[in-house]
């Protein structure tokens, strides 16, 4: 019975984590030629779950974490079962740092100095793009501020 409560529960919040991100907004970013759509967390309950319990996402989608104010951010993959990539942007969209993060871990990768945003992408995406530190991305004002 307490197996069933739970399971029950457990899909329950599931359901509202999948519902959650397929309503989540979107804007188009630019890194150079490169077109990025970004799935847009710029609520809190989304950045908790960010992109928690997918099994893909198609090459050019990511997922931009919009914060209230600039700070040494920091991620995790709890949950995540996808290799991601993170870049962490400052207010102009400059990139600080870019960290590959291992699907299912805990361990934390951060800001090395105040980012405004971070923008998670399949792991290797920056690199393969000669995306670096100290390139521009574009498209951040459209973005929705954060609450």
């Amino acid at each position: 019975m307490k197996a069933a409560w739970f399971a029950g529960v457990f899909g329950a919040l599931l359901a509202t984590a999948v519902v959650a991100q397929e309503t989540m907004p979107m804007v188009e970013l630019t890194a150079g030629f490169h077109r990025i759509e970004a799935e847009v967390a710029a609520q809190d309950k989304d950045r908790q779950i960010g992109l928690m319990n997918r099994r893909s996402m198609p090459a050019q989608r990511g997922m931009l974490f919009v914060f209230t104010q600039p700070n040494t951010h920091c991620m995790w993959m709890r949950n995540t079962y996808i290799p991601l990539s993170v870049a962490f942007l400052d207010d102009e969209g400059k990139v600080i740092n870019i960290e590959d993060m291992t699907p299912q871990s805990e361990d934390n990768h951060c800001a090395r100095r105040p980012a405004r945003y971070a923008l998670e992408m399949n792991r290797g995406w920056f690199a393969q793009r000669g995306i670096a530190p100290g390139s521009r991305l574009r498209g951040l004002e459209r973005a929705p501020q954060p609450r």
